[in-house]
């Protein structure tokens, strides 16, 4: 009955143990998709330009890159290749980071450049050195 005992106690300590480790594991790999808010402190380089993800006007902080680009490249383009995006068949950004837009809770991603709304859809702003960038997960009611 003893040796039962111990067989149970090892198993239970087995399993803590890896469990501990995945949830370790898990973190750091969360912490790999965040981006502390003190990089937006950060000034940027000549060619670069700063691009955030939040929820509800900065209240949730998703991720926030500093992104390299060439004069005239174009929003959408850099959104693409650095972040996960998902848009409709007319280009309207329904996803970024596997964060959705609902028409049912009346949701939206809206994005300002340099504090001021944009005018034109990602797909049509050409970016220039220095922009800052938020899209915002937001209600449109």
């Amino acid at each position: 009955m003893k040796k039962w005992f111990s067989y149970v106690g090892v198993l239970l300590l087995s399993i803590g143990l890896l469990l501990g480790c995945a949830n370790d594991t898990a973190e750091e790999n969360n912490s790999n998709t965040r981006v502390s808010t003190n990089e937006s402190s950060q000034e940027l380089a000549e060619d670069e330009v700063r691009i955030t993800i939040s929820i509800d006007h900065g209240s949730e902080h998703i991720n926030e890159e500093s992104i390299s680009i060439e004069e005239g490249d174009i929003l959408l383009d850099v959104l693409e290749e650095n972040f996960y995006i998902e848009s409709d068949d007319s280009g309207f950004i329904t996803s970024i980071e596997r964060v959705e837009a609902s028409d049912e809770e009346k949701t939206a991603w809206i994005y300002t450049v340099n504090g001021e709304m944009a005018t034109v859809g990602a797909g049509d702003y050409e970016l220039s050195p220095g922009d800052e960038v938020v899209f915002d997960l937001q209600s449109w009611e």
